[in-house]
């Protein structure tokens, strides 16, 4: 009996240290490194950081509370009600009132695909959202980027600066060329772990992979086409499914509102040769608005390139040079390239141009984040994010496709390929998870280094 108590007591102290060395630690800035702006809605990461929503989407794709407690629906989905947590202030010290939030969600909608409710009011402790449809996806709409809470407005009635939330970070400034952030102590979810983030934006790929390999960046990004190149450098990578659908949006104007003409350009992108040349097979073809892990009928929307149907659908009609305008990084801008190869092949003339710069947009290489793990909501998000505001209501597969197919069958968008997000990490970051949409969950991230 002594020697199985002795034994047990050694195992106990062998394993403490190990058990201290994986314990999350308080303390310490956490530095981040991006090619693009932080703050950039949907999925800019220093948003996310400084802001909440009503609701937040849990791992299985579900809407739970966030800044709402709760919630219930009446009248067939149209009259939705949310009940606020109490004692929750925003950075400023300014408690979260109705008020607050109605002014905030009125601002947030965009001026194409409006918002999902047509009236939004406060009653009580609680938000009210009415329309004229049903808003069956509500609850997990209301928990992407685009509706999170900021204070528009100090006690005074004077503007606020869009960086004032209650989230689990307070935005401090521009330190050291460096966007900063501070943890807040009093934040409704509980304290981060680490006391600083530190953002560094418009650093180059390269860059950011040097920086972390001698220690000077914590996590770096790793776009999908040198997912390859990271793994060959044994980078510590953390990777998304596909999660980044790659598109093209086609204008519905002058020569381009001929449904002929646009079927031509669907049919003429080469998806494959993309895919295989520009993204070195990451991620899914697709010619469909979700991804094939979340409806399963992906496969039933055609990939291939047919180019003698496309010349059959132009008819021969002589058209005008188009304008295809893409971001400014190389992958896109040579994307971009290889789809105006593609649509010269059938008889189209395609200028690329760089899309902050264009002043005519024929054509755009957009990129869209997938909202959440759930089909619906997910849906809905991705057509509003493209000017549709149509509440998508069926929730099963054949109601799904339907959707889908009615809106592509226009030509507005071609969908080309779904991409994963992926990051690169230094040995002392500790806890990082992806979002459903890809982006890294920083509240939760501790350092093993910090005392």
């Amino acid at each position: 009996m002594l020697r199985q108590v002795v034994i047990s007591c050694l195992i106990a102290l062998a394993v403490l240290p190990a058990a201290a060395r994986t314990r999350p630690h308080y303390g310490g800035t956490l530095r981040i490194e991006v090619e693009g702006d932080p703050w950039k809605v949907p999925d800019g990461i220093a948003w996310s950081l400084v802001h909440d929503g009503l609701t937040r989407m849990d791992s299985n794709g579900t809407a739970i509370p966030a800044l709402a407690v709760r919630w219930e629906t009446q009248n067939d989905n149209h009259r939705w009600q949310f009940w606020l947590r109490p004692n929750v202030q925003f950075h400023s010290g300014w408690p979260l009132k109705p008020s607050t939030v109605v002014l905030s969600l009125s601002g947030s909608c965009r001026a194409d695909a409006g918002c999902p409710w047509t009236t939004v009011h406060a009653v009580g402790t609680s938000i009210v959202f009415t329309s004229d449809s049903p808003m069956p996806n509500l609850p997990a709409l209301l928990s992407g980027n685009g509706y999170l809470i900021g204070q528009a407005e100090s006690e005074e009635g004077k503007a606020l600066p869009g960086s004032v939330g209650t989230g689990p970070f307070h935005f401090v400034g521009l330190q050291n060329g460096a966007e900063t952030f501070e943890a807040n102590e009093g934040s409704w979810q509980g304290r981060p772990f680490v006391d600083k983030i530190e953002i560094f934006s418009h650093k180059s790929i390269h860059d950011q992979w040097l920086d972390l390999s001698v220690g000077r960046a914590d996590i770096v990004e790793v776009p999908a086409e040198q997912l390859r190149v990271a793994q060959q450098q044994h980078l510590t990578l953390l990777t998304s499914p596909p999660v980044t659908l790659l598109a093209l949006a086609v204008a519905d104007s002058s020569l381009l509102s001929n449904p002929n003409i646009r079927g031509a350009i669907a049919l003429a992108v080469d998806r494959s040769a993309l895919s295989n040349v520009i993204f070195q097979k990451q991620g899914e073809v697709t010619a469909s608005l979700l991804p094939s892990a979340l409806t399963g009928y992906s496969f039933l929307f055609p990939i291939e390139r047919d180019l003698n149907k496309a010349h059959e659908m132009r008819g021969g009609l002589a058209t005008p040079a188009l304008t295809l305008a893409a971001d400014n990084s190389a992958t896109m801008q040579l994307a971009a390239q290889r789809l105006a190869l593609n649509l010269h092949e059938a008889g189209f003339n395609v200028q690329v141009a760089n899309a902050a710069t264009a002043q005519h947009k024929d054509l755009a290489l957009i990129q869209l984040t997938l909202a959440s793990g759930q089909p619906q909501s997910s849906l809905e998000s991705m057509l509003r994010s493209v000017g549709v505001s149509t509440p998508v209501i069926e929730n099963t597969p054949a109601g799904l496709y339907k959707t889908e197919h009615e809106f592509l069958e226009t030509h507005t968008l071609i969908p080309l390929l779904y991409l994963p997000r992926a990051y690169a990490v230094s040995g002392r970051v500790r806890d990082l998870r992806l979002s459903a949409s890809g982006s890294p969950l920083l509240a939760d991230v501790s350092l093993q280094d910090a005392q």
